[in-house]
């Protein structure tokens, strides 16, 4: 049975940072590239950002990229996303998953599992 579990999450003031972790069970954890999304309340998931199997290739949307940053460890089957700078904007239930392409996509469909989320909350 495959298992994600995301952790990490919290709450912190603006200008913070937090990391979250997501510890990967059940599956061949380096054949999986990995994603992170998130969703705020009334709004669709989006794309955070994402890692290649190995780990030589990450990629971010415009509205993360040079605060938050994606790493994974194949040896501990977790993956890890480093927030910094966090804004209110920032809030949401945060995802991992993952997806058996060797590139992380930022499409949804192409995840074959997902963690059941972790709340981040910004205050201003």
């Amino acid at each position: 049975q495959v298992q994600l579990v995301e952790s990490g999450g919290g709450l912190v003031q603006t200008g913070g940072s937090l990391r979250l972790s997501c510890a990967a069970s059940g599956l061949t954890f380096r054949t999986y590239a990995m994603g992170w999304f998130r969703q705020a309340p009334g709004k669709e998931r989006e794309f955070v950002g994402g890692i290649s199997r190995a780990g030589g290739d990450t990629h971010y949307a415009e509205s993360v990229k040079g605060r938050f940053a994606i790493s994974r460890d194949n040896a501990k089957n977790t993956a890890f996303l480093q927030m910094n700078t966090l804004t209110p904007e920032d809030t949401a239930v945060y995802y991992c998953a993952a997806s058996d392409r060797y590139f992380a996509s930022s499409q949804p469909l192409n995840y074959n599992y997902w963690g059941q989320g972790t709340q981040v909350t910004v205050s201003s």
